[in-house]
């Protein structure tokens, strides 16, 4: 009995030691997983489940085989995919030499058959042999000849004639997969999709282009430009915006190959008038991709998308203003599902009896407000009946109309339930909104947007979902008594050149309270904002923040490289006036400068030059910008402007030096910095503030958000 308990005893203890050692080894493991940063470390295992077969139309009558099915892919599998296995860390310049290193991990090198997908044609080949360098397969035709084509007849001769042009070689992203039971080939369709994705939505062909190559391509580009396609395709972005951002993307690229054609002919050792000629053009070609592609990225960009906007709505451009009704007179439309007498009642007493002119006033009766607006002339008059309405589609604004609730807010109120670009759309030049209660659900742009015209609130409640209250360029709001909650976004949102009136609202539990968009467009005026008795209470972020472009000093920029030495700074002539004038209290106290010395923040990859190409030295440039001053009191130089030593003052820059300040200054890099700004309400763009209240705001009560 002894001799089996010590048997047992040193039975677990040995086992206790192999569980030590096997716990030291996995760990040990986790350490090695953790430190990889690439693609070293490659298991095929870990990429996915079996893919299903993708059925090609006519079923069993088809004549080409069925392939995988890759294109369902999911954000956060696309996402760990170029992140962990494909792209890793890698920099611009890497990135073809990461995905080469990629799929020869993953990808067959041979014998699997593949659809070979063009416009025109869709033909069975099988695979030879795989050049992973240069992302093509060498592909043999299967024989009998399996083939559909569109708009044209293609027979086996054609078709060897076609690829003994392209010696037999095929982009393996136009390869598809033929789908097979045994799984054997499912991780080289799941490449050769990542592949195809990635360089038909992700990759720019001006990518390469960037100087700035020491940033994480996936991290800079590939991320956002993910996420975007993503919400474009789950309908979270405005199809306005969709709509503009395809169109920058065309531009931008016959822009880029204007420019690299531009720049392919142009011999840089000769100093012929015609090349001179081409250099000057080839300046303004690169601006203008310059700025494109800063838009592009304002637009990829999750954060900037939402703040900065877009100027235009497809759908909203379709609908037009009626104007007065040919035979004159006005039009009173009551919306109502039901009602009782006594309500009929007292709404002809209070109200249709005082609106009637006349005897002959036609009073028209609708179960729907959007139906009712949809027919409303110019002057005519909505009055909403107590009731809860539940509409699918926008309501647009385009006449001057008055829509009023005949009771109290929170009983006549109005509910969108699908999803749209916006809920409310003012183009009227003189709208009237008032006791009526709006609830937004899914709508992506926000509840309200008032785009130009003029739009009167009055006793409304908003209760928003995404952003509240838009404010457009050249339109103007007055909004009074109203409660505005919830939004995701900011509550109002005030663009340049609008004006803006807020007066005893509440605007609370929304992402920020007040947003304005200041010099968006050098184009752009001030907006003009009122201010009286408001309760901006419990937001996430500020009570009032300021979105403003950190290259306020590009213009700076531009009038240093026009000045002489002895000329005034830059700074002062911006600020219209000189430092002695500030030291002697000469401002008035009702003026505000644009942008003060403490809050100006200089971002060299936002400064582009729109005047034409810049000459400057550095020492220049580095008179000219006044550092941003930090909460410590310590200013951070932007380092692009510090002096160089031996840099000649008066030394007359060349035109490759011209070229390369232009492309160092219109770097773009990340953006995004925000600050307290106790000054902000003592701003130009405050016509009267008074009265208003802040509390619980969780930044701060005033902010600034640099871009």
């Amino acid at each position: 009995m002894e001799n089996n308990r010590d048997s047992d005893v040193e039975h677990d203890g040995i086992c206790v030691t192999q569980g030590l050692l096997l716990t030291e080894e996995e760990e040990e493991e986790e350490d090695d997983d953790d430190d990889d940063s690439g693609t070293d470390n490659f298991n095929t295992d870990t990429l996915g489940t079996r893919l299903q077969r993708a059925e090609r139309n006519g079923g069993e009558n088809a004549s080409l085989p069925d392939t995988f099915q890759t294109n369902h892919l999911l954000y956060y599998e696309r996402f760990k995919a170029y992140q962990d296995y494909m792209l890793g860390d890698c920099k611009t310049s890497e990135v073809k030499a990461f995905t080469a290193d990629y799929l020869e991990k993953v990808v067959e090198p041979c014998d699997w058959q593949a659809l070979w997908s063009t416009d025109v044609f869709d033909v069975l080949v099988e695979v030879q042999d795989v050049e992973y360098k240069e992302l093509k397969a060498c592909v043999s035709l299967v024989l009998p000849l399996q083939c559909e084509t569109r708009g044209c007849d293609l027979n086996e001769e054609a078709m060897r004639a076609l690829l003994e042009a392209t010696q037999h070689k095929v982009a393996l992203q136009d390869l598809q997969v033929v789908y097979g039971e045994s799984g054997d080939f499912d991780q080289t369709a799941l490449a050769i999709e990542h592949l195809r994705f990635f360089y038909k939505h992700i990759w720019r062909e001006w990518d390469e282009e960037d100087e700035d190559d020491d940033f994480d391509y996936f991290v800079r580009c590939v991320e956002p430009r993910l996420r975007l396609y993503y919400d474009i395709l789950e309908d979270r972005v405005p199809a306005g915006l969709v709509a503009e951002y395809h169109s920058l993307l065309v531009r931008c690229s016959q822009c880029f190959r204007e420019f690299s054609s531009l720049r392919n002919d142009l011999n840089s050792d000769s100093d012929s008038e015609l090349d001179n000629v081409s250099m000057v053009e080839g300046l303004k070609l690169y601006e203008q991709m310059e700025t494109l592609k800063r838009k592009l990225r304002i637009i990829e960009n999750p954060l900037l998308r939402y703040v900065l906007g877009y100027k235009g709505n497809a759908r909203q451009q379709c609908v037009q203003a009626r104007g007065p009704r040919a035979s004159g007179g006005r039009v009173i439309h009551v919306v109502t599902a039901s009602t009782t007498a006594s309500q009929l009642q007292s709404l002809l007493t209070d109200r249709l009896l005082p609106l009637c002119c006349s005897d002959e006033t036609e009073v028209q009766f609708h179960n729907d407000p959007v139906l009712a607006v949809d027919v409303c002339f110019q002057g005519d008059v909505v009055i909403i009946l107590p009731g809860h309405y539940y509409v699918t589609s926008s309501i647009f604004l385009p006449d001057s109309i008055t829509i009023e609730g005949f009771g109290l807010p929170d009983e006549v109120v109005i509910e969108k339930k699908n999803k749209g670009d916006s809920f409310v759309e003012s183009t009227g030049a003189a709208i009237k909104i008032s006791n009526v209660k709006f609830i937004q659900h899914d709508a992506i742009e926000g509840i309200l947007c008032v785009r130009q015209g003029k739009l009167e609130m009055e006793n409304c409640v908003l209760q928003c979902e995404t952003t509240g209250v838009v404010v457009r360029t050249s339109a103007h709001l007055s909004m009074n008594m109203c409660d505005l909650y919830g939004s995701k976004g900011a509550g109002v949102e005030i663009y340049p050149g609008s004006v803006c009136s807020l007066i005893g609202n509440g605007i609370h539990h929304c992402k920020e309270g007040i947003l304005i968009k200041d010099f968006a467009d050098e184009l752009d005026e001030m907006p003009r904002i009122t201010m009286e008795n408001n309760v901006i209470h419990n937001n996430e972020g500020y009570g009032v923040i300021l979105v403003r472009p950190s290259s306020t000093a590009e213009h700076d920029v531009d009038q240093v490289a026009q000045d002489d030495a002895g000329d005034k700074p830059a700074e002062e002539k911006k600020d219209g006036q000189t430092a002695k004038e500030k030291s002697e209290g000469e401002v008035m106290a009702g003026e505000e400068e644009t942008a003060p010395a403490e809050s100006l923040s200089i971002s060299v990859d936002s400064c582009t030059s729109a005047s034409g190409p810049l000459s400057l030295s550095s020492k220049n440039a580095a008179a000219a910008v006044t550092p941003t001053t930090s909460s410590a009191g310590t200013p951070d130089v932007c380092p692009e402007f510090k002096e160089e030593d031996g840099a000649g003052e008066h030394e007359p820059a060349s035109s490759a030096r011209k070229w390369r300040l232009c492309r160092q200054l219109s770097r773009n890099k990340e953006a995004g910095s925000t600050r307290s700004d106790v000054g902000l309400m003592e701003r130009e763009i405050f016509v009267s503030v008074q009265g208003n209240q802040f509390r619980r705001n969780g930044k701060d009560n005033f902010g600034t958000f640099l871009y």
